[in-house]
């Protein structure tokens, strides 16, 4: 079976009629347009517009609201109605024969109805660039028509007549071509000639001379203000000295009584430190007396204990004098005594010696415990005093029998 011939669901009936749809919205999305605010829309092709008012146009014109295009049909254009804005500077000869130059600025745009719109779109369409120099052109020749009807006081005092009989003239012009002023100020007017400064130069001299003249008034009354002024502040000035001179005598003779009453307080006061100073000295002199005398006795006693000191030392150095004296006397006595034994001791100890010598053996007899211990001692002490006895007086000799005597211990017997 064909697909066609199968019932379509209502699923798929929903999805083709979408589709449908948001075909022809993008279809007729694609063929409408719609102008922005500031330009109109001229569509030419197909059909022309109907007859109006203003004849037939030929082309369909759309502003504000958006147009449908069939691409291939129909020609879209597009012309501006914004602002256009234009110097000028145009010189013109017055009625005096008076060269000037007359500097202006017009404001204008294509009009909003579908008149101007169409007579400017067949003059400006593909040459809306050149719009501002045919303006100018246009409103050049206006001002110089009318200037040449007006003298330069005209000019100068009436310039809102000059703006209006401008503007009056030409905007039939204007709306020729589509157009309509919106703004025309007439601006500097330049003499090259100084007619307009020599017009002005008696004004000036009565305004200045009217301007010396009030200064001098102002100068007159300034110093006449300034005067009484001066005066006001001389008789102040007086015023205030005469009350300083009042204030500075009452001060002086406040000062006179304080000094005066100063002075006897002082004096009181004087006579009060001279009697405190007569005291102190007093004291200190009291004081000082009594430093001296304790100085005085201190160095008395000082002395004393010195000259006792003196004595002291005196009397045992008389002493030791005397002992030395009398320790020398032994010493010399003693030395003698010495000298003497000194003298004797050889034959003394060669008698001990021989003596010595012919004993071989001591006995000694025993009869108590420790016996013959203090018995060799006493005999050791004396071969060893004997030994010392002849190293002093020469050469040391031995004993007979080469060795001292030896002490034998015998017992005791008993009785």
């Amino acid at each position: 079976m064909s697909l066609l011939s199968q019932p379509l669901t209502p699923i798929a009936i929903a999805a083709l009629s979408t589709g449908a749809f948001a075909l022809v919205l993008l279809v007729f999305r694609a063929m409408w347009r719609v102008p922005a605010p500031n330009e109109a829309l001229l569509v030419s092709g197909l059909r022309s517009r109907p007859r109006n008012a203003t004849g037939s146009l030929g082309f369909k014109i759309a502003t504000g609201s958006g147009t449908l295009m069939l691409p291939g049909f129909y020609r879209l254009r597009r012309l501006s109605l914004e602002l256009h804005e234009a110097e000028l500077a145009v010189d013109c000869v017055t009625q005096q024969g008076i060269p000037l130059r007359i500097n202006a600025v017009v404001s204008y745009k294509v009009g909003d109805d579908h008149g101007s719109i169409a007579s400017a779109a067949r003059r400006f369409l593909d040459q809306q660039h050149s719009m501002d120099a045919r303006v100018q052109n246009l409103l050049a020749g206006q001002i110089r028509a009318i200037c040449g009807s007006l003298t330069v006081e005209d000019l100068i005092r009436q310039r809102n007549k000059l703006t209006e009989m401008v503007r009056a003239s030409a905007v039939p012009e204007m709306e020729t071509f589509g157009l309509v002023i919106d703004s025309l100020q007439i601006g500097e007017i330049e003499d090259s000639t100084g007619y307009i400064e020599q017009l002005a130069r008696p004004h000036v001299v009565a305004v200045a001379k009217e301007a010396r003249i009030a200064q001098a008034h102002a100068d007159r009354q300034a110093t006449e203000v300034e005067a009484a002024a001066e005066a006001i502040k001389a008789q102040a000035l007086r015023d205030s000295r005469l009350k300083q001179a009042d204030c500075q005598g009452d001060v002086e003779r406040a000062e006179v009584r304080a000094k005066l009453a100063g002075g006897i307080v002082e004096a009181d006061l004087r006579r009060q430190m001279a009697l405190r100073d007569t005291e102190i000295a007093q004291i200190e002199t009291e004081r000082e007396l009594a430093a001296a005398e304790a100085k005085r006795q201190q160095m008395q006693l000082h002395a004393t204990a010195q000259a006792s000191a003196i004595r002291q030392i005196a009397e045992a150095e008389a002493a030791a004098v005397r002992v030395r004296g009398s320790a020398d006397g032994e010493a010399i006595r003693s030395r003698g005594e010495a000298h003497r034994a000194i003298d004797r001791l050889p034959s003394l100890v060669d008698t001990a010696a021989k003596a010595l010598g012919e004993i071989d053996k001591v006995l000694a007899r025993q009869s108590g415990p420790g016996v013959d211990d203090r018995l060799r001692k006493i005999v050791e002490q004396g071969v060893t005093g004997l030994r010392l006895a002849r190293t002093l007086l020469g050469p040391n000799e031995p004993a007979p029998n080469g060795a001292p005597p030896t002490i034998e211990p015998v017992r005791a017997e008993s009785v």
